[in-house]
């Protein structure tokens, strides 16, 4: 690992960033598939702990949560120990877009409670709160914030098929045909419960981590290097990816979420947090 030049290294990063898969990255930048995959532990390691330490007391007004479905080794019904459905929660800021918290974890009432016990732990003040219609939430909601401790409301959505009947059935995306806004607790103002930020943040993690990326063969074959592969995507999603509104309302200055939340004033680069990663730059 410490063979390749930072370069080399920075190479790596942007192509599993933009949604190229290991043996893509590998045949792209010249480097062994298992020194790629190595790279992507000990980055995707680093991410998770500077974002963990970093992303505190933010003054976010409104959140948005969800989750976003995949798989390892294989889909549950021929799943071997050790594999099977794998979901990631995820919460995001509405105003800066910055991706407050994210956990990657079977979907069920512990993990969703683990996921909303870090989302309140990050949050300098009260919240407007919106969840998809998934049950555990309330629970795990209550339990993180307290009753009437957050404005929470869900938005329970409703879907249909496009293609009713035939063989089509099996890759046709199913329609949301209706939306119910519920509320829960506080006092959410009903006209913005909404998780369409949230919604289109997942399908960047769709578009921009190949192992999310529907029928092929690049999905994850270990949960941890799924969690490493999250970690990195939202480190470059934060730090790194100027976002197009954000832009615009900064009157074309490119703006990260990261910038929006008050994090940093500029840009980052794949090499600036590469460099973070160096040891020896705490001797400089």
């Amino acid at each position: 690992m410490n063979k390749l030049s930072i370069d080399r290294r920075a190479a790596v990063i942007r192509g599993l960033v933009e949604g190229s898969s290991i043996r893509a990255v590998a045949r792209m930048t010249g480097t062994d598939k298992d020194t790629v995959m190595r790279l992507l532990v000990e980055v995707g390691e680093f991410c998770s702990i500077y974002q963990d330490h970093t992303l505190r007391n933010l003054p976010c007004k409104r959140v948005e949560a969800d989750e976003i479905w995949s798989f390892v080794g294989a889909k549950a019904r021929n799943a071997k120990p050790g594999q099977g459905d794998l979901w990631t929660f995820t919460a995001i800021c509405s105003d800066s877009k910055l991706a407050v918290s994210w956990l990657v974890g079977p979907r069920i009432t512990q993990t969703a409670k683990t996921f909303m016990a870090d989302v309140a732990s990050r949050l300098a003040n009260r919240v407007q709160l919106t969840t998809d219609g998934l049950h555990m939430y309330y629970t795990a909601v209550e339990d993180a914030f307290g009753w009437n401790g957050v404005d929470y409301a869900q938005l329970a959505k409703t879907y249909g098929q496009t293609v009713e009947t035939g063989p089509g059935r099996r890759y046709s995306p199913a329609v949301c045909i209706g939306a119910v806004k519920e509320w829960v607790m506080g006092r959410p103002d009903m006209d913005k419960v909404s998780t369409s930020y949230v919604e289109r943040a997942n399908l960047t993690m769709r578009m921009q981590m190949r192992r999310f990326t529907r029928l092929t063969n690049a999905f994850s074959k270990k949960a941890e290097n799924h969690a490493h592969a999250v970690s990195l995507h939202f480190m470059f999603y934060n730090y790194c990816r100027p976002h197009t509104t954000l832009t615009k309302a900064a009157n074309g200055v490119k703006t990260t979420p990261a910038m929006a939340a008050g994090l940093t004033n500029h840009v980052w680069t794949v090499e600036h947090f590469l460099d973070l990663m160096d040891p020896t730059r705490l001797l400089r």
